[in-house]
């Protein structure tokens, strides 16, 4: 678990900028980061190239391509090596997201039906593996070793994340540490990826490189924080509301409601949270619980740590241009709606 910082900077900039404005900086490397990548996934197959253009209708937030490019040009010029790693990201977290969809049994993904309920799962993991060797031979195909190195290491952290929340299945074995493990394999890692390929495809500096994965990595768990915050608010996000309590997964607003509780309630809520199928009136018992003990408040609290701690790490690092426009969009991670 990372060294948390004072959260006072971020909260007191807010900006309330769009993502669309966030990214206007780097909108027409964005723009031809699409074309490349849609160059990259072609296929002759016909059924491969069915499931893409249908994966292609789900254009998302494009977070990780766009730190991509906006650590790239705080330290140089964008070039040809920016979209062989944005690329090769972005094939990797969407062969993770079909993947997840098939172990979830997931209906549907950014508002569309997902690919495992149209194709069935067979062709949805042979599309991720797909996709996957495809990310890694990207790297291969421009001799781009050093970033094929970076991203083989975020490959094999990630699976090992799942693999450990597979172990940690019950709520006995589910402790903060043990979250804030899994959350930075799982998540966080490749977010750090993007970080550490951007900088390493417009400097040389090996201070910078390094600084900026730990930069990514601490942004990766704010990142996830938030999005574990969404199953006990009240904003529509687009996938199944509370669906990480009916999954039993445990998260942070949970674990600092659970730690402040007193010890007989917080037994009822351990109970609750361990039944396979849950009611309404079950759900409704464990949000209202985490919210009376303050966990939403007390994650977001730690999530905004995380956040601060990224931008004062940057200001040590010889930046060139687009500090505003990197702290942006940090900001917009972690106010964000879905």
């Amino acid at each position: 678990m990372a060294e948390q910082a004072t959260p006072t900077r971020i909260e007191s900039q807010s900006k309330n900028l769009s993502l669309d404005e966030i990214t206007l900086p780097v909108k027409d490397h964005l723009q031809t980061f699409r074309t490349f990548f849609k160059k990259e996934i072609d296929t002759d197959v016909f059924l491969l190239n069915q499931i893409i253009h249908y994966l292609l209708r789900q254009k998302g937030k494009e977070i990780r391509p766009t730190l991509v490019f906006m650590t790239a040009r705080m330290f140089g010029e964008i070039d040809k090596k920016s979209y062989v790693a944005a690329t090769m990201i972005e094939l990797l977290h969407t062969a993770t997201l079909i993947h997840d969809d098939v172990v979830d049994e997931a209906d549907k993904r950014r508002g569309f039906l997902s690919i495992n309920v149209l194709w069935k799962n067979k062709a949805c993991v042979l599309l991720g593996d797909f996709l996957l060797s495809k990310g890694l031979l990207i790297a291969l195909d421009y001799e781009e070793y050093e970033l094929l190195q970076i991203l083989s290491n975020a490959v094999k952290e990630m699976s090992e994340g799942e693999l450990r929340q597979l172990k940690t299945s019950k709520l006995s074995n589910m402790t903060e540490e043990r979250y804030f493990q899994i959350i930075s394999e799982k998540t966080a890692s490749l977010i750090a990826a993007c970080c550490q390929c951007g900088a390493t495809a417009t400097t040389n500096d090996e201070n910078v490189i390094k600084q900026m994965h730990k930069i990514g990595l601490n942004i990766g768990i704010a990142f996830q924080i938030k999005d574990d915050l969404f199953d006990y608010g009240l904003d529509d996000i687009g996938k199944p509301k509370r669906n990480d309590i009916q999954e039993r997964k445990i998260t942070l607003p949970l674990i600092k409601a659970l730690q402040k509780a007193p010890k007989f309630e917080a037994l009822k809520i351990r109970r609750l949270m361990k039944k396979r199928k849950k009611r309404n009136k079950d759900i409704d018992k464990i949000v209202a619980f985490v919210h009376k003990y303050d966990g939403l408040k007390e994650a977001e609290k730690t999530m905004t740590s995380y956040a601060e701690l990224a931008l004062n790490d940057l200001k040590s690092l010889p930046v060139k241009k687009g500090y505003e426009d990197f702290e942006a969009l940090i900001h917009f991670i972690i106010n964000r709606r879905k």
